[in-house]
């Protein structure tokens, strides 16, 4: 069986095998962890003496490595750790051994995998642009099939929307709201599921008719540029847009008719809200009673040069229905969520939405408002602040 290592960021080889085989699979796991670690720890001396008295290890050592980069389930990083390993322990063993042979095993593998990520990226930020107003997606993920049948991919953009529409009215009733797990499919959507449930003739166009194919499968088309260029957003459009489904967008109370965007360039929707610029539809239910949950939340803040971050519950609660969060997200209880900033930046919690289809969480001052201190039962009360919590 394959020797399996435990990969962590600084020290990465603890534990080395599950099973071993036989007393060369010990002797090969030996000689690798002690080459790793010598590696990490920059100790020179004791490479070349591991090196010079362990020849017969090198050349399955380097497969094993190779073995490791190749699993299915670990990240690109994760793989050119290893090959790089291989990579060092490879020319070591050409210098000392004058042997060349795990070398030329080694260096296509890591040239074709550069390869492949150089690709990857390739088709991440060719994208870039359309994806720049948050929340905008690039519909990748059918991107072969849709070439096959020669149209362009789909911008689906998020803001545009949201103008009409709350949160809610999609998540999590018609979309889960995380990406790339709802399956997106054209059979469903003429099946009227997922976009089918409004784009049906009657609320917004159809998705069945033909003539109407070139208004979602739209990317590297000029007519895009109007879905992700703030300076060439047609308002008229939006707004006769709003009204065919119910909503309002009303552009004469925006300043010099443009949209309001923060200082990252996204769009300001609470300056959007408090200027009535947009009443957005927010249920498809004629019975649907809205539960807007009016308090806040004050996170100690455990630095000096932020404030403490006051969450308000009124503000979200309109956007998005309390089954988005709870449980899924935060556990409901007071005082039970162990709230990082690295957890955020990595998309729990907050994260969750923010830097993705909310202001990015890099905006400290949105969150960080104030200090608080301490507040009187009264003023507590008085300001529906529930509890107050260290935020880590």
């Amino acid at each position: 069986m394959p020797l399996r290592f435990t990969i962590k960021p600084i020290s990465l080889i603890v534990g080395i095998l599950f099973y071993i085989n036989s007393a060369l699979a010990m002797d090969t796991a030996s000689f690798l962890k002690d080459f790793i670690h010598n590696y990490e720890t920059q100790s020179f001396d004791a490479q070349v003496t591991l090196i010079k008295d362990n020849q017969p290890m090198i050349s399955g050592a380097v497969d094993e490595l190779i073995v490791q980069a190749n699993q299915a389930d670990i990240s690109f990083e994760e793989k050119m750790w290893f090959l790089n390993i291989a990579s060092a322990l490879s020319y070591m063993n050409l210098h000392w051994h004058n042997d060349e042979q795990p070398l030329k095993r080694v260096e296509p593998i890591i040239k074709d995998e550069l390869q492949k990520e150089q690709a990857r990226l390739a088709i991440l930020m060719k994208w870039k642009k359309e994806e720049r107003f948050i929340g905008n997606f690039v519909m990748k993920k059918h991107r072969k099939e849709m070439e096959n049948q020669g149209l362009p991919m789909v911008l689906y953009p998020h803001w545009l929307h949201r103008v009409m529409f709350e949160c809610k009215v999609c998540h999590n009733d018609i979309f889960k709201m995380r990406r790339w797990e709802n399956n997106i499919s054209q059979q469903a959507i003429l099946e009227g599921k997922q976009c089918g449930v409004c784009h049906n003739g009657t609320m917004a166009f159809s998705a069945s008719d033909k003539g109407s194919c070139n208004r979602c499968h739209i990317i590297g088309l000029p007519e895009a540029e109007h879905l992700h260029n703030p300076n060439l957003v047609d308002q008229q459009k939006i707004k006769k847009a709003a009204e065919s489904v119910g909503a309002k967008w009303r552009p004469e109370n925006l300043t010099d008719n443009k949209l309001p965007l923060d200082r990252f360039q996204f769009i300001d929707w609470l300056e959007l809200k408090n200027k009535d610029v947009f009443t957005p539809v927010i249920s498809l239910d004629k019975d649907y009673k809205d539960e807007i949950r009016d308090n806040q939340i004050v996170f100690q803040s455990k630095s000096d040069f932020v404030g403490d971050v006051i969450f308000d519950h009124k503000v979200h609660s309109e956007w998005v229905k309390c089954d988005t969060c709870h449980p899924a997200l935060f556990q409901a209880e007071l005082g039970k969520n162990n709230i990082k900033m690295t957890d955020i930046a990595k998309g729990r919690f907050c994260g969750h939405c923010h830097g993705k289809v909310s202001f990015t969480f890099a905006d400290c001052l949105r969150c960080h408002k104030k200090s608080i201190g301490k507040l009187s039962a009264d003023a507590s009360r008085k300001e529906k602040v529930l509890r107050r919590t260290p935020l880590h």
